[in-house]
């Protein structure tokens, strides 16, 4: 039985449907967006100014690195944020869906199956790794973002500073704890803790600027410009800290299929933008006037009693940015599935009126352990942040690569702007992306681990499922020799219905072969149904479900799901009742098929450890009543054995 499936589109909040490209969002759309979009990049400002000034390639506070330091930080906005990805990359939408498992199939052939060149091995590659980074930050973003809020413990000092560590990682495990009960409840307060969270950052930061108001002398590239020719190499390396700045970029572009990206490009330019702004310029104007506060800039901006309400906000904030993490892993999570690169896993839809409201089991147990052991092992935000850099920055420039096919593909221009464009991006992307690569032995390892791991696992599950498919349309029987075969020999027929679940559209499934062989019976009508995926993301209600009567009580369907949609075998029999056939669930025989791997020692296509891999996968992936909705009292497995 086929392994694909997806979801419906998953959002951390229940904000309405975004708006069409010619309707003004709604201020409930532009708040839902401050809540889900922005969490990530919202909470920058609690470590980046720090790790340029206090990291290992801090620079000493001083007027003209100030200067410098900033106008990095603004540019940096400015070019990546809201030129690369609010101009040109959410352009890059499939059919309204974003992410760079959705631009992949936005950008692959979908008119040459049977081919595989080169260059659409490279884009598969480049997919796979920018999913597998994505699970890497979706580890560390709870852990570094919580964990900076909680250290502003230390600011107040005596004994509350030895408690970061244990309130952090029981913050980080109450959050994975209540996924399972869905985030709509707490998903309605998202937008407004987000709105306070960016007025916080605007109130604390324009004192400072107001004293110092030479600081705006940082909007002048210039001084960017300096402070790079006369760093030097140092200069180059703390390119590292800066990035930290841009750090939710990408789920700028991940969450266009929810909010469109005229209301993300709304909130961005209208309110989070100007208020990071004044945040990290007052940060830069307090360094002037004060600094010793290099070690803890941000809570610094306040004193006295005000860090305590300060410290409770900022960890709200993270929390919601941990949350937003979370729900877009679950997301990527079942796009993989449904692409056909992840085995099945539960899927649960925690929510009956809010669409996307999905929570993954093992994923969340996955990131639980790893968030928990990522606090442990590095302690701080500032180790924290080595990791981060790499993940972010690995990213980034495959969004950029995708972005190139994009535009030559999708779009067709020539190849002179395309490259021209894309390479200027690039230019910007890479020179990030090197100053991390010192970062490697100090942190930056875990997320390429954690994504060569992921790599592995998507690769050996899709090339597995590749030879297994292809045994089977081998070694199947044509549905018409089965039909005439049953016309000829007239078999028992029992009342009722049997629907029979198959990855081969024109084949006789071999469920059905094996249950004919052995019981000798067959049901009055037999329902063959083989569950499509599609390389976009929905599929209009009525092109769901074809089917198609091949006479003797035989019936083929094929249902068709895109990667942001859930197969529902409920649903599949909804749309045959309104087509004229009747099924009643609870009355149904459903008919699997499940393999039993075992390795050809003599030309196995699978080295050992990507077999054990493989049937590891296999053996652990979600049941199908689960996975396809199925009623567990009305399925019938059976069993046959594969040698790969």
């Amino acid at each position: 039985m086929t392994s694909d499936g997806a979801a419906r589109p998953d959002q951390s909040s229940g904000v309405a449907h975004p708006a069409t490209p010619y309707q003004k969002p709604s201020f409930k759309l532009l708040v839902g967006a401050l809540g889900v979009v922005f969490g990530d990049i919202g909470t920058s400002p609690l470590y980046a100014i720090r790790e340029c000034v206090n990291g290992p390639e801090g620079v000493r506070v001083s007027p003209e690195n100030i200067f410098g330091v900033l106008s990095l930080v603004f540019w940096a906005l400015a070019f990546v944020v809201s030129l690369k990805y609010l101009v040109f990359v959410v352009r890059a939408d499939n059919r309204g869906e974003g992410g760079v498992l959705a631009l992949l199939a936005l950008v692959l052939p979908s008119d040459e199956p049977g081919r595989k060149r080169k260059r659409d091995v490279i884009a598969i590659f480049l997919g796979l790794s920018g999913a597998a980074l994505l699970l890497g930050d979706g580890m560390i973003t709870p852990a570094i973002s919580v964990l900076s809020a909680v250290e502003g413990l230390e600011v107040v000092g005596g004994k509350l500073g030895g408690l970061v560590i244990p309130i952090t990682c029981a913050i980080l495990v109450l959050l994975f704890m209540v996924q399972r009960r869905g985030t709509a409840l707490v998903g309605a307060f998202f937008g407004p803790a987000m709105l306070l969270w960016f007025g916080t950052l605007a109130v604390i930061g324009l004192p400072w600027i107001l004293r110092r108001p030479d600081i705006f002398k940082a909007l002048n590239p210039y001084y960017a410009v300096m402070f790079m020719q006369h760093g030097g190499m140092h200069a180059f390396l703390l390119l590292g800290a800066v990035v930290l700045c841009v750090t939710g970029g990408e789920a700028l572009y991940a969450d266009l299929g929810h909010f469109g990206a005229s209301a993300i490009r709304r909130t961005w330019f209208a309110f989070v933008w100007p208020a990071l702004l004044i945040n990290y310029f007052g940060q830069g104007a307090l360094l002037l006037a004060h600094p010793e506060q290099a070690a803890q800039p941000f809570y610094s901006l306040v004193s006295g009693w005000a860090v305590y309400p300060l410290i409770g906000i900022a960890t709200v904030a993270t929390v919601v940015a941990s949350q937003a993490l979370i729900s877009g892993v679950f997301s990527l999570t079942r796009q993989a599935i449904h692409m056909g690169w992840a085995p099945r896993l539960n899927v649960k839809h925690t929510s009956a009126t809010v669409e996307g409201q999905i929570y993954v089991p093992e994923m969340n147990a996955l990131l639980m352990v790893a968030c928990v052991a990522l606090v442990f092992q590095f302690r701080t935000s500032a180790g924290l942040a080595a990791a981060y850099g790499i993940a972010v920055t690995g990213t980034m420039v495959i969004t950029t690569l995708l972005f190139f096919l994009a535009c030559r593909r999708v779009w067709h221009w020539p190849f002179v702007p395309s490259f021209a464009l894309c390479f200027v991006f690039g230019v910007v992307d890479m020179a990030f992306l090197l100053a991390n690569v010192r970062k490697i032995g100090e942190g930056g390892w875990v997320p390429i681990a954690i994504a060569a791991a992921a790599v592995a696992v998507m690769t050996t599950w899709r090339k597995g499922r590749g030879i297994l498919e292809k045994h089977v349309e081998a070694s199947t029987l044509p549905l018409p020799l089965f039909i005439e075969d049953v016309r000829l020999t007239n078999p028992h027929r029992v009342a009722g219905t049997a629907i029979f679940l198959s990855p081969v559209r024109r084949g006789t499934p071999n469920a059905l072969l094996h249950h004919f062989k052995h019981n000798k019976v067959l049901h009055r009508r037999v329902i063959i149904l083989s569950i499509a995926s599609d390389d976009f993301p929905r599929v209009a209600p009525e092109d769901r479900v074809r089917s198609k009567d091949f006479g003797q009580g035989f019936i083929g369907v094929v249902a068709h799901f895109g990667f942001m949609e859930s197969p529902d075998v409920g649903e599949i029999l909804a749309r045959l009742r309104d087509q004229g056939l009747v099924v009643n669930i609870e009355t149904t025989s459903f008919f699997l098929g499940r393999e039993s791997l075992v390795r050809d020692k003599g030309k196995s296509s699978f080295s050992r450890w990507r077999f054990l891999l493989f049937r590891f996968l296999s053996r652990n992936s979600s049941a199908p009543t689960d996975f396809f909705g199925l009623p567990p009292n009305r399925v019938i497995e059976v069993g046959t054995q594969l040698v790969m």
